[in-house]
């Protein structure tokens, strides 16, 4: 199999990914009044997708590298469908639970694998994943959009139907190109690119540190804004009068725009680095959420714009902090912890919601609460180093040591 339609597969598997796990808290919406439940109880459901979905990252990270790469991509396609066409025959609470666990089960699959393949297989790995990245954006923007508009009109049912019939024949297909063209399984390591720096074990304790902050509760605001805005839709778009249609394609529409965000800030990294760059989205996020806790009407649907946008921005900085200040040799397990980490406190994010909706506690107290979320990440980065172009650094090395 060629790289380019290696990646092509990757990146279909990166928008199923997370289309496949922001179908449900859109779905919930019609499954609530169909089985005689509050949205709160449906969405408690979900808990068990984003706790396996966390709990599989560490195996399938070691699987990935033991067996090829492109077979496990193959059963994750396979895995999801099979999992999604499950959960559309469910006929009460028990049998979507168990389908909805499976389904997060395969879905842990692909970020330790195929964002590890990509940065073996990617002849301009930077490019590469921030493409692969904006599929995966785009999933989010198609779940909201195509479950709501297939819900609406279709039932809940065939929101997952349809995309588990595809996603099956897309693992059909790459098993049968898997086999049948030579691998690219296992392609030699590139050596770290010139953003990677020499870093004494102090400053890598204290970046990784940073990270993990950041991934928790970076992981949090994440994961309760992108499974509450449909929610959030329906209760402050004026004239959705509950259309399922409309409140979907004003979330689609919002993931759709924000889903681009990441591209420029890689350059911004290399140029300016992470600190400079968290500085600013976190404090945008912090005054968006405040401002969000009160709005209605069009002003919350483009606020709710600005946010996502922010929130996206943010997802390549901790994998460049980690490739720019890490040692190459422990840098795949500190990859596996971020991730541990920040699907962890994503699979909080659903009983924590459905909690508060519960409690009478509604948007209006839940959004402050993320913002001195973001506070407390905002002031964890400003701890990070100041940034030093690699080239500069290695220049001041050479001229530092003996002989010059």
């Amino acid at each position: 199999m060629s790289r380019s339609e290696a990646l092509r597969f990757l990146n279909l598997a990166h928008f199923f990914d997370h289309f496949f796990l922001l179908i449900f808290p859109t779905a919930a919406l019609a499954i609530a009044p169909s089985w005689s439940m509050s949205y709160a109880d449906v969405l408690v459901l979900g808990t068990p997708m984003y706790v396996m979905f966390a709990l599989g990252t560490l195996p399938a990270g070691w699987l990935g590298d033991t067996i090829d790469r492109m077979m496990l991509i193959a059963i994750f396609f396979l895995g999801c469908g099979g999992s999604s066409l499950w959960i559309a025959m469910s006929d009460g609470p028990l049998a979507m639970a168990f389908g909805l666990a499976s389904l997060g089960l395969f879905a842990a699959i692909y970020h330790p694998v195929g964002l590890a393949h990509i940065t073996h297989i990617g002849l301009r790995t930077g490019r590469a994943l921030a493409v692969n990245g904006v599929f995966g954006n785009m999933g989010l923007a198609g779940a909201a959009a195509v479950t709501g508009l297939l819900a609406g009109f279709l039932g809940w049912k065939w929101a997952f139907a349809l995309p588990g019939a595809l996603s099956i024949l897309i693992g059909l297909l790459l098993l049968k190109r898997n086999g049948t063209a030579p691998s690219a399984a296992r392609p030699a390591v590139h050596a770290d690119s010139g953003t990677a720096l020499k870093c004494d074990r102090r400053t890598q304790v204290i970046v990784f540190g940073i990270v993990c902050v950041i991934a928790l509760f970076g992981g949090l605001i994440f994961n309760a804004v992108t499974i509450s805005l449909p929610m959030f839709f329906g209760e402050r778009l004026a004239g959705t009068g509950g259309d399922l249609a409309w409140i979907g394609a004003s979330a689609g529409l919002v993931f759709a725009v924000a889903a681009f965000a990441q591209l420029p800030v890689g350059e911004l990294l290399d140029r300016i680095g992470a600190r400079s760059v968290l500085v600013v989205l976190l404090a945008s996020q912090a005054t968006l959420l405040m401002l969000l806790a009160y709005a209605s009407g069009w002003a919350a649907l483009a606020l709710a714009l600005l946010l996502v946008t922010f929130i996206f921005a943010e997802i390549p900085v901790t994998s460049w902090l980690l490739g720019r200040y890490l040692d190459h040799g422990i840098r795949s397990r500190a990859f596996s912890v971020e991730y541990v980490l920040s699907l962890g406190i994503g699979s909080i994010a659903v009983p924590l919601i459905a909690l508060l909706h519960k409690r009478g506690i509604g948007f209006d107290g839940q959004f402050p609460g993320l913002a001195l979320t973001a506070l407390i990440v905002l002031f964890a980065a400003m701890l990070l180093p100041r940034h030093v172009r690699a080239g500069a650094r290695r220049a001041a090395e050479a001229t530092a040591s003996p002989g010059n």
